[in-house]
């Protein structure tokens, strides 16, 4: 019995639509670690004058950690370093230069607002827009997202394109990877009512049956189906929300710049809804352009890309993009996790610029609600980024691509390098209390060793690593003191001002806790443990007290055995552990009270920022959509079943899996059996796994079997 019974002519409107367009095959072409070969190069393209940039934070770096290591050697040198006080010496002066270059990026981007130079790509944000001709593809990959979510910010910005004049240059993909059968056929059902309201044939939706190489695999997947059709793609994570200006002028950039293949915009935060995500929000939005500004000044076309709101060539992408498989097992092997670095690194080794666009605006996501949900999501960046050590020597990369491959891979080695650090701290404590000292060494000597270290030179290697630490954020807030209109929507200087205090103070109590989930995946990734793929929660952060309590338990006990033997040394060094020590005792209810959503009425205040107290058109637009969005339905199957127009679309969209002969889907076998067991539908729909519901709706046989089946009432109507 076929599925659609009645000629195509006759159905509904909207019955015969396709999800997507004819396909347009671009070959990805994979040139693994090696890279091409120098005759397959493009062109250089001139570079910007950085060599002195890159002196200046370089040496910058240099002259501060040889200046706090030089101050550190002189309080531990009293006495004779020991080699306990060597191995803490080497991991000050690491930690001391990581600390450093992120200082000299924060200077240098301090002065460069402050000046207001202009962007070296001429990407501004106040000027006319720019005529472009190109064709743009806005790609939307989702992994078992709340599909009316997806949909609603997916409308926004197509209205803020389309008020541009340029809509007609832009077609809108959605590209499912969604494994959840019920998500899927919403995410179908959501884009066909999207086509319709707006009575637009440029959005599609594809789904892919398997989700191999997670986000990396889904965008290779569209390149090589439709990427010969499109000069640029412009890449968006689930969350993104970007403006129809903000949009057309990267496109501008782009046409402009024939040897750029990437911008990357500085997505800001926006929608947060508990304190530690306003927090977040607040912190982003007021520091983060003025780092953002240094680092882009000083790696000019060598720039970074941070996986999504950015545009790619998409022929330098296919040419030069295309990731290889790693060898080994997870979590080291495989398909790369944080393939954005890579790419970005691969295609800059082909002579392809790679910029950021740190003043544009109009790029916005969300972060994670609570700081369980953030460590989550850490983890898997963790893994991702440990994985580049097997990229890092890969040959013909440009030096600052290693550099960034080396910052992402440190961002998470810091944290047990911090750890080791503290320990070291309070065994050499212990040693001095409790170990009883050769004051005299072995052989002649006419003076005692005394074991001792300078106590005035140690508060003051504190204050200045404490120093390097704040400045920047008082330097942001000096900037913000400068801007008239800025300092407005952020809801005054003093507001301003009390907010940095407060996040400084509630940062510094979560930095143990995330140092301590920190060392912990980077200890389960060198044991050999997955971090898998979760879904990232986007509602409130409420967590359960049991799973506060499981989680933060670690770093709870860490804390009182860490007071316990800063304690047992002396009262001066238990003060002086205070700041390490109260952040870890007070894990547990700052989780608990950070996590919760604030009430409607908080929206403005502390933490407020410009997007919050004057929520620009697109991001009031896309609220407005999110909330007149209805909750998707439980069974995919009954949805299919009473909907004819859904059902053909679903039906349209099926491609078929290339299977040897003989080779059997268990999970599809199992449903197929199911199905003729069954009496009527709602029994057979009954009897489904979620894997075998999912096998059943990339059946074409297995839903025409259901499609035979009756109601409970025995009606003989079909799917």
């Amino acid at each position: 019995m076929p599925l659609v019974t009645v000629p195509a002519a006759t159905l509904p409107a909207g019955a015969g639509e396709r999800f997507l367009p004819p396909e347009m095959p671009l070959t990805m072409i994979s040139d693994g670690l090696a890279g091409p070969a120098s005759s397959q190069r493009r062109a250089q393209f001139r570079p910007m004058p950085t060599v002195l940039r890159r002196a200046y934070i370089l040496l910058g770096t240099v002259a501060l950690t040889a200046a706090g290591g030089y101050e550190m050697f002189e309080v531990l040198k009293v006495g004779g370093v020991t080699i306990l006080e060597g191995m803490v010496l080497a991991l000050f002066v690491l930690l001391f230069a990581w600390v450093a270059f992120s200082f000299m990026s924060a200077l240098a981007g301090f002065v460069l607002l402050l000046m207001r130079a202009r962007d070296p790509l001429a990407i501004e944000p106040l000027t006319p827009l720019a005529m472009i001709s190109s064709r743009n593809a806005m790609l939307l990959p989702t992994y078992n997202e709340d599909p009316h979510q997806i949909t609603a910010r997916l409308r926004a910005m197509w209205e803020s394109i389309s008020e541009t004049g340029y809509a007609a240059q832009f077609d809108w993909y959605v590209l499912s990877d969604s494994t959840d059968p019920a998500i899927w056929v919403a995410e179908e059902k959501a884009i066909l009512k999207l086509r319709r309201e707006t009575a637009s044939d440029r959005i599609f939706y594809r789904h892919r049956m398997r989700n191999t190489a997670r986000k990396s695999g889904n965008i290779e997947d569209w390149v090589k189906r439709f990427g010969a059709g499109y000069d640029h793609m412009i890449i968006l994570d689930a969350d993104s929300l970007m403006t129809g200006d903000t949009i057309v002028r990267l496109v501008a950039g782009m046409e402009q710049h024939p040897g750029v293949g990437l911008i990357q915009t500085l997505p800001i935060v926006v929608n947060a809804r508990s304190l530690f995500a306003r927090m977040q929000q607040f912190a982003g939005r007021l520091y983060g352009p003025v780092i953002a500004s240094g680092i882009a000044w000083w790696h000019g076309s060598e720039g970074n890309y941070w996986g999504h709101n950015a545009i790619i060539r998409v022929r330098a992408f296919a040419e030069h993009a295309s990731l290889p498989k790693l060898p080994g097992r997870k979590p080291f092997g495989g398909h790369i996790l944080s393939h954005d670095f890579i790419e970005a690194a691969f295609m800059r080794r082909a002579g392809w610029a790679i910029h950021m666009a740190p003043k544009l605006g109009g790029s916005f996501e969300e972060c994670p609600p609570s700081l369980l949900d953030f460590a989550a999501r850490d983890r898997r960046w963790c893994q991702g980024n440990l994985q580049h050590l097997a990229v890092l020597a890969a040959p013909r990369l440009h030096w600052v691509s290693r550099l960034h491959l080396l910052t992402g891979i440190g961002s998470y080695l810091t944290a047990p390098l911090w750890l080791m650090f503290l320990v070291l701290g309070i065994l050499i404590s212990l040693q001095a209390q409790f170990v009883r000292p050769e004051y005299f060494a072995k052989g002649f000597s006419l003076f005692p060793q005394w074991p001792a270290q300078d106590p005035v030179r140690a508060a003051w290697v504190f204050a200045g690593t404490m120093g390097l630490l704040i400045v920047p954020k008082l330097l942001a807030y000096v900037l913000l003191l400068t801007q008239v209109e800025n300092r407005a929507r952020f809801g005054g200087g003093f507001l301003a001002l009390s907010g940095i205090i407060v996040e400084t103070l509630l940062s510094g109590l979560i930095a143990p806790v995330m140092m301590i989930f920190q060392s912990s995946a980077v200890g389960e990734i060198l044991l050999g443990r997955d971090a898998g793929w979760q879904v990232q929660r986007r509602d409130d952060g409420v967590v359960p007290i049991r799973e506060v309590v499981r989680k933060y338990a670690v770093p709870t006990v860490f804390g009182v055995l860490m007071a316990i033997s800063a304690y047992a040394v002396s009262l001066p060094l238990f003060l002086w552990m205070t700041p390490v020590i109260v952040g870890l005792w007070l894990s547990m209810p700052l989780a608990i009270v950070s996590s919760r959503a604030l009430q409607p009425g908080q929206h403005a205040g502390l933490f407020g920022t410009p997007e919050q107290n004057l929520p620009p058109k697109v991001l009031i637009r896309a609220k407005e959509l999110a909330l007149a969005a209805p909750i998707y339905g439980a069974s995919s199957l009954h949805e299919l079943r009473k909907d004819m127009d859904l059902c053909a679309a679903h039906l349209r969209s099926l491609v078929d899996e290339p299977r040897s002969r003989g080779q059997i889907d268990s999970d599809l076998a199992i449903a197929r059996a199911k199905i003729v067991e069954a009496e009527d539908f709602d029994e057979a729909v009954s009897f489904f796994s979620t894997r075998e519901t999912f096998a059943a709706l990339n059946s074409r046989i297995a839903l025409q079997q259901l499609a035979a089946l009756p109601d409970k009432a025995h009606a003989t109507k079909s799917i």
